[in-house]
C-alpha cells in the first residue's frame, strides 16, 4: 500500500502542478478560450463528450496495442537473426538501419494509400516506430552477454550435445536470459512512443480514433474537445507504460532487484 499511494504521489503531484502552471498561463496571457481553454473548461468538456472520447480511445488503444505486440514480435526476431548469423547481420543490419533514415510520418500518406483508412494502416505505422528500438535494445543485449558464461557453458554442453545444438543451448539458456532486461528497456521506449504512429496515421486518413477526433474538433474550433483528446490519450498511454512496466518486472524479477538495491 504504501509502495501504492508513493507511486500515485509521484504521478499526481507533477500533474497537480502542470494544472496550476497551466491556469497561471492563461490568467498571465489572458489566452482566449478558442487558444488556450482553462483546465476547467477542458474538465467540462471530458464530461459532456466522455462516451465519444471513450469510443475512439477504443479505437486507438487497439491500434497501438497491435502495433505494439506485432512490432515487439518482429523487433526480438530481427535482434535474434541479426545477433545469431552472420549473413543475418550483413544483410538486415542496413536495412533496419535504412527504415529509420525516412521519417515515419513521410510514409504515413503511402501506408493509407496501401493499406487504407482503417485500422491496418495505423497499425503499420505503430509497427515501423516500435520495432526499431526493441531490435536495437535486444541486439545490444545480446552483444554485451558476459564472455566468460558462454565460454563456460559452451565447454559444459558441447562435448554432449554437439557444436550446433551447444550453440542453441547457450542461446536460449545464457545469451536470451543475459539479453532481457536490455529487451525489456527497449519494450518501454517502445511503448512510450507508440501512440505516435498510430494518431500520426489517424490524422492522415481515418474514420475513427482520438487522431481523427482532434482533427475533426480542430476544424469545428473546439479547442477544449481537442484538449480533452490530449488528456485521454497521455492518460491512456501512461496507463499502458506503467502496465508494460509491471509485467516486465514481474518476468524479470532479477532486474527490478537490481534497480531497488541501486535506487
Amino acid at each position: 500500500m504504501r509502495r501504492f499511494a508513493l507511486s500515485v504521489a509521484r504521478v499526481a503531484v507533477p500533474a497537480a502542478g502542470l494544472i496550476g502552471l497551466w491556469q497561471a498561463v492563461v490568467w498571465l496571457t489572458g489566452a482566449p478560450p478558442y487558444i488556450l481553454p482553462t483546465p476547467l473548461q477542458v474538465a467540462v468538456a471530458l464530461g459532456r463528450h466522455h462516451v465519444a472520447l471513450l469510443g475512439h480511445l477504443g479505437v486507438t488503444l487497439t491500434e497501438i496495442v497491435l502495433g505494439l505486440a506485432i512490432g515487439t514480435a518482429i523487433g526480438a526476431a530481427g535482434a535474434l537473426v541479426i545477433g545469431y548469423y552472420p549473413a543475418g547481420r550483413r544483410w538486415l543490419l542496413p536495412v533496419l538501419v535504412a527504415s529509420q533514415a525516412v521519417p515515419v510520418i513521410v510514409l504515413a500518406p503511402i501506408l493509407v494509400l496501401w493499406l487504407g483508412y482503417g485500422m491496418a494502416s495505423k497499425v503499420a505505422m505503430a509497427t515501423l516506430i516500435i520495432f526499431f528500438p526493441v531490435t536495437a535494445a535486444f541486439l545490444d543485449g545480446l552483444k554485451r552477454c558476459e564472455p566468460g558464461w558462454v565460454d563456460l557453458a559452451q565447454t559444459m554442453v558441447q562435448g554432449a550435445l554437439g557444436p550446433r545444438r551447444a550453440r542453441l543451448a547457450v542461446l536460449f539458456r545464457i545469451r536470451l536470459p543475459a539479453a532481457l532486461p536490455a529487451f525489456a528497456s527497449g519494450l518501454r521506449v517502445a511503448t512510450a512512443v507508440a501512440p505516435i504512429g498510430a494518431v500520426v496515421g489517424e490524422w492522415v486518413g481515418s474514420s475513427a480514433g482520438l487522431g481523427y477526433l482532434m482533427l475533426h474538433a480542430n476544424g469545428r474550433m473546439q479547442v477544449d474537445v481537442m484538449f480533452a483528446a490530449l488528456f485521454v490519450l497521455a492518460l491512456a498511454s501512461l496507463g499502458l507504460w506503467f502496465a508494460v512496466d509491471a509485467g516486465l518486472r514481474r518476468a524479470i524479477p532479477w532486474q527490478s532487484e537490481a534497480l531497488s538495491d541501486a535506487g
